[in-house]
Formats: C-alpha cells, sequence, structure tokens
C-alpha cells in the first residue's frame, strides 16, 4: 500500500461530510471508468452486477473472486480518480474470509469498498451480530493494510421487504448503529425510494447516509437537502449501455443494415481518453 493511498482514502472519507452531495457513478470496466472520470467526477464507484456481467458471469458473487479483484485493479488504473468497490457480502464464509479478502482488494488500490448485509434466499438477511463480526473484519484488515479505506455498510432491509413500517425503519435504524460501532463509516441504505423514509432515516442515523439514485426519483439536490450525503447509480449504467448494444444486434440481425453504427463518440476520442496523461 502507498502513502498516496492512504491519503486519497481519508481525503475520500472526509469528502462525505462536505456538501455538495457525493455522486458516484458506477464503472464495470476500465473504459467506463475513464469516460466517468473525464466527464469531471471526482470518484468512481464500481457495480458488481456490470463487473460480474462483463466478465461472463452473473451478478451475487459468481463471478471468480480472483477476477472481480484483477477487474478491479484495471479499474483503479484506467480511472485515474479514487475508486471505490462493490465488493457484496466480502466472498467468505466467515468473518476471517472477509477480511482476506478485504486485504486482496485494497492491495488493488481502492480508498473505500460496499458490503452488504443481504442473503439471496431467506432470511434474506444476515443477523446483526453476523454482519457486524464482518464488517469489524474488513476494517481490522483495511487497518493492518495502512489504507483507512471508506467501509460503506448496506443493509438490505427495504431492498428484500424484511419487517414492516416502523419495525424496519427502527431495525435499518437499529443496523446502522451497530455496524458503525463495528468499523462503517457510511451507511448505504439500499432498495430506500420515498422521500420521506429517505429524510427520517438520513436524520436518525448519525452517518453519512448513502442512496442509490433511480429513474423517477429525485434529483441530486433535493436527495442533498433530505440529509443525503453520498448518491450511487448501481448497475444502471451498465444496463444503459447493454441496452444500446442489444438495440444494435437486434437491428443489424433483422435488416444487415449497418445505420445503427453511427456513434457520438468516434474512434479519435476513445484513443484520447486513454492517451497518456501531460
Amino acid at each position: 500500500m502507498t502513502s498516496e493511498q492512504a491519503r486519497d482514502a481519508m481525503a475520500f472519507a472526509e469528502r462525505h461530510r462536505r456538501k455538495p452531495v457525493l455522486l458516484l457513478p458506477n464503472a464495470w470496466d476500465g473504459a467506463s471508468a475513464r469516460i466517468f472520470a473525464a466527464a469531471g467526477f471526482e470518484a468512481v464507484a464500481t457495480t458488481s452486477g456490470g463487473l460480474a456481467w462483463s466478465l461472463g458471469y452473473r451478478d451475487g458473487e459468481e463471478a471468480p473472486w480472483d477476477e472481480v479483484v484483477a477487474a478491479t485493479r484495471r479499474i483503479v488504473r484506467a480511472a485515474g480518480v479514487p475508486v471505490t468497490a462493490d465488493i457484496e457480502a466480502g466472498y467468505g464464509a466467515t468473518p476471517e474470509e472477509v477480511g482476506n479478502h478485504v486485504r486482496e482488494i485494497v492491495e488493488a488500490g481502492i480508498v473505500g469498498i460496499n458490503l452488504e448485509d443481504g442473503l439471496h434466499a431467506p432470511p434474506h438477511v444476515r443477523t446483526i451480530e453476523d454482519a457486524g463480526a464482518r464488517i469489524a473484519a474488513a476494517r481490522a484488515a483495511a487497518t493492518r493494510a495502512g489504507v483507512p479505506i471508506v467501509l460503506n455498510a448496506r443493509t438490505d432491509l427495504y431492498h428484500f421487504g424484511v419487517g414492516e413500517g416502523e419495525a424496519r425503519f427502527t431495525e435499518t435504524v437499529a443496523r446502522a448503529k451497530a455496524y458503525l460501532a463495528a468499523g462503517a463509516n457510511c451507511i448505504y441504505l439500499f432498495g430506500v425510494r420515498e422521500p420521506e423514509a429517505i429524510a427520517r432515516l438520513a436524520a436518525a442515523i448519525p452517518a453519512p447516509v448513502n442512496i442509490t439514485g433511480r429513474a423517477g426519483m429525485p434529483a441530486a439536490a433535493e436527495l442533498e437537502r433530505l440529509g443525503v450525503a453520498r448518491i450511487t447509480i448501481a448497475g444502471a449504467p451498465a444496463l444503459v449501455a447493454f441496452s444500446a448494444v442489444a438495440a444494435l444486434a437486434k437491428e443489424l440481425r433483422a435488416t444487415g443494415r449497418f445505420d445503427g453504427l453511427q456513434a457520438s463518440l468516434r474512434h479519435p476520442d476513445a484513443q484520447a481518453l486513454f492517451s497518456p496523461k501531460g
């Protein structure tokens, strides 16, 4: 690990507490990362879904871990700005395995991670104790590596519809506080879309809150007014790009015509994205 990486991680953590709201696009490969950086974003996140699909696997920790680390390292190299990595639930059955994987992803050059408490089968979320132990192991691994990463602890109660009404709200706040005590810096409220719920949760959680921006949701400035500190957009940009390719493939296969190959980004433009700086 380098002192520069550690400094970038500290600066990234501090940025969560300043306005305007931190808007992070989610990249899935080196090209998408460079495009977002060239557009002026100060940092980028990765998307587990987009990255897995680009490697030829389904989302949900089905991509081999070594391929995920290698792809993340390429994103870090190409982006040229700080990168935070979505590592789902840590690719480990135990806290110790999660810690080992955090060490390896830190070595890829990242300044932050997402770590989620969700499960892809009932009961859909880990116990607070299990999730907290995994967060603590992740923090300890990063500390040993000398990089104070931003640990964005994602809770999936709203995403999976676990609990109802006030009970879900209360449990979410309890989990947030436990995760912060275990070493998280930021709480990712995945699946929360209603402005009233966002505002209540942001007011009740004593740390920066991350919300996923989706089509139809309030704009970034309004989410900031509601108390949000960080906005990510998950796999949406990858799906937008894949949708364009899918439409092109359908048209090309059906017509044999090449009209759909027109693009606003030309080969020299793409080359310029990767030209050596200076």
